[in-house]
């Protein structure tokens, strides 16, 4: 791939509490930034890739200071929008052992979701670009920002980007009148590169397998690869635009033990990563932008199919161990680990 990537959605702040407390059990919340887009630009960044990252935040010293946090990760942010009247937040608690995690959304009225579509020029924030990614979170926010997401992947399907979508589901999103597969059927229509659960595939795509009992497979830990040559192969079919489909396989013994794995599809050969035993997770937040990131790392920088993956996995894995929504691992810490590299001891 020539040119830089360009990713486009909501950036928040993220308000958490300390450690495995919950919320408001103690009067402290530690303040950064995160969203899946812009988790994937900083991830890119950190790679060595040339990234942009396209948002818009209000003009206040909330919005200047996220500006100043991307700009200081290695990301363009000469894109981004300053109009609106706030930026999104979302309340982080983390679990622990049986306890689930917990986000809590104020996002209403966020400047993303009341940008109009006419204010975002494609053509002229794609000029040198070679790949765009964006997610299902994005055209969840509102039928505004659904429709500033829909003419993004068609400007840049158009122009010739490679377009990656990450399709994310979240089912405390969704509010405005639309479903999640009448929105997202039609933009996975101009999308390259397909990033996904069962879940997602199900909730977004309306795709499942029959007899698929996928909570209850993830949540007691038992995964099997094998079905799900089968689900890539019913999303392939969908959507005949697509040129790979990956999937990312969590087995979730508990809040703090999960086992991961991804496979790909590219319509002719399927591939399954190493498996992962992941255990004391630190945050799990943002693993699958770390994974999108390592994809499209690999993918652009002409890695084979098989060895984008296992990259990609790995970028993943490490992000459990890395606490807030954005991985920042170098691509020689994601290389070492993909090579077998996994035993954590200190490195002189």
């Amino acid at each position: 791939m020539s040119g830089r990537v360009v990713t486009f959605g909501e950036i928040m702040l993220r308000l958490k509490s300390p450690g495995f407390e919950r919320l408001l059990q103690s009067p402290v919340l530690e303040a950064t930034f995160g969203g899946g887009e812009a988790n994937v630009a900083v991830s890119l960044a950190k790679f060595g890739q040339p990234v942009a990252f396209i948002t818009a935040l209000p003009a206040n010293p909330i919005g200047d200071a996220c500006v100043e946090f991307l700009r200081g990760k290695g990301v363009d942010v000469s894109g981004i929008l300053r109009q609106g009247g706030r930026m999104g937040t979302y309340y982080y608690e983390a679990g622990a052992n049986q306890r689930p995690s917990r986000v809590v959304y104020d996002r209403q009225g966020s400047s993303v979701m009341d940008a109009p579509p006419e204010a975002y020029d494609w053509e002229r924030l794609f000029a040198g670009a070679g790949w765009f990614h964006i997610t299902g979170i994005t055209p969840a926010l509102s039928e505004n920002a659904a429709r500033v997401a829909l003419q993004a992947v068609e400007s840049a399907h158009q122009l010739g980007l490679t377009v990656s979508c990450d399709y994310n589901y979240r089912k405390n999103l969704w509010k405005y009148g639309k479903t999640a597969i009448e929105v997202m059927s039609e933009l996975v229509r101009h999308v390259d590169i397909g990033i996904a659960n069962e879940e997602d595939c199900q909730r977004a795509l309306g795709i499942t397998l029959e007899g698929g009992q996928w909570e209850q497979e993830l949540e007691s830990g038992q995964v099997d690869p094998a079905r799900y040559r089968l689900l890539c192969e019913r999303v392939l079919d969908a959507f005949p635009g697509l040129k790979m489909q990956a999937i990312t396989l969590r087995a979730s013994y508990s809040a703090d033990r999960n086992g991961w794995s991804a496979c790909l599809h590219n319509r002719k050969d399927f591939f399954v990563s190493k498996h992962y035993e992941v255990t004391d997770i630190v945050d799990r937040v943002g693993t699958g932008d770390a994974f999108a990131a390592g994809l499209i790392y690999a993918i652009s920088g002409g890695m084979s199919e098989s060895a984008a993956l296992e990259f990609a996995t790995a970028a993943s894995c490490l992000k459990h161990s890395i606490p807030g929504d954005m991985n920042n691992c170098t691509v020689e810490e994601v290389q070492a680990l993909a090579s077998g590299a996994a035993s954590g001891r200190i490195r002189r």
